[in-house]
This record gives C-alpha cells, structure tokens and sequence, in this order.
C-alpha cells in the first residue's frame, strides 16, 4: 500500500498530515528517510519508524467525541508546554484530533486513530456542516444575518461559503446566533462575525453533521457507537 495510506492506518493522521512528515523526511523505511510519496510499502516486509519506534497498522479502530474546554489546544503536542486535547485520553490510544478548535474555543471535537476516517470529515468535497452557538457583544441585524447567509468576505477577499443561520436570541447576558458552516477556514466563524463587526464573546461547537454534543461535560469525552458516526455522515 502507498506510505501515505500506510501511515494514516497506523494513526498518525490524516493523509495531508502524515505526507508532510514524509516530505520532512520524519519518517524512515528500511533505514533510509529519503522517501516519495509513491512509496509503495511491503506491512509485512519493510521496517518503518517514526522517531525511532516502529510503526504498525492499528488493529482497532477507535472514534471518540470529545467537549473541549476553552484554554486547551487542539493538537497532539505542544512546543510551549500547553495542555492539550491529548492529555484527556490515554496516551496509548495513539489518537488524533480531526479538524481544530481554537484556543478560546469550547465544544465538540472527534478524535479518532483512523486517518481515512478523518479525511472523510475534513476532505472539502464532503461539505459536512458544522454547528456553533456565537455570542455577541451586541444583536446581529438583519441585514448582517442575510450576508451571513449569502457568504462573508474574509481574509482578504476570500468569501465564505453560504451559512445556516437562526435569528439571534438574548440570554441575559449576551445575543447568542446558532450558525452552521459547511467548510473550515482557520478561525472562520470569528472573522465571519468580525468582518461584520461584531465581537464574540464565546464560541462553541455543538454538532457536526447530525451528531450533537448534547450533554457531554467540559472535558469528557465518548467512545461513538456505528449510528452515532453515521450520523455525521447523514
């Protein structure tokens, strides 16, 4: 099978990410790490390493949701010392997070040691939505609703693509708008609201396709039943 697929089978990503780690030369095949992608790989023959431990293809796939609190980073690892999603599941699980929250951000995220999963979820073609509750400094107007609508330029003259947007509603505290977006752009609902001029205040992720976050605490996570992950896909 190709390195690419190799790699993703054995957990370490979506296929984007681990052709990086092939192209940085991270990765070694029979002693030698000076790899194309067309690498096709004997499993039964070759020795493959990752910072020098051998690599093998995940026996069991595994698919969790997980509520990320604010103030935790969506990553394997970080360089300054930041806890992670990571640190809430056992390290011997090897899993990965799917797509990215922001640092300020909260709510649901998957994680999963299934690279070809992951791109099913992440590969733009797919358009799967994902849902978000925003609260504002101030009520969105009408008019900023239907350009939420319509698609919001951003980053330069990027324009988004056509959102899912409710009316907003007061909590006592903030405007809250729930809002579905169908790609994932770095940070895109807070520049989305941020072009408008608008502030967030908060922002949370409450579904992904049809699968909801529900319930599920702050820094919980679940293991996903079949129907559970076919629901993103519905």
């Amino acid at each position: 099978m190709r390195i690419n697929s190799f790699l993703a089978k054995c957990g370490l990503g979506s296929r984007r990410k681990v052709e990086n780690l092939v192209l940085n030369k991270e990765i070694y095949v029979n002693g030698d790490n000076n790899i194309s992608l067309s690498k096709e790989i004997d499993v039964d023959k070759d020795i493959v390493l990752y910072q020098g431990k051998k690599l093998k293809i995940a026996n069991e796939k595994l698919y969790f949701m997980f509520n990320k609190p604010k103030l935790i980073i969506t990553a394997v690892s970080d360089d300054r010392g930041r806890k992670t999603v990571l640190d809430f599941f056992n390290k011997d699980l090897k899993l990965f997070p799917i797509g990215r929250l922001d640092y300020n951000t909260e709510g649901l995220l998957l994680l999963t040691n299934d690279g070809d999963f992951c791109n099913n979820i992440t590969h733009p073609s797919k358009k799967i939505g994902k849902t978000y509750l925003v609260k504002t400094n101030k009520m969105v107007k009408p008019k900023d609703l239907v350009k939420l609508r319509k698609g919001v330029m951003i980053d330069e003259g990027v324009l988004t693509l056509p959102a899912v947007v409710d009316n907003p509603i007061y909590d006592g505290e903030f405007y809250v708008t729930k809002i579905k977006i169908f790609e994932g752009k770095n940070r895109q609902v807070r520049k989305m609201f941020d072009a408008l001029g608008y502030k967030v205040m908060n922002l949370k992720r409450i579904a992904i396709g049809n699968l909801e976050l529900g319930t599920l605490k702050a820094g919980a996570h679940k293991k996903l039943s079949r129907e559970e992950i076919n629901k993103i896909f519905e």
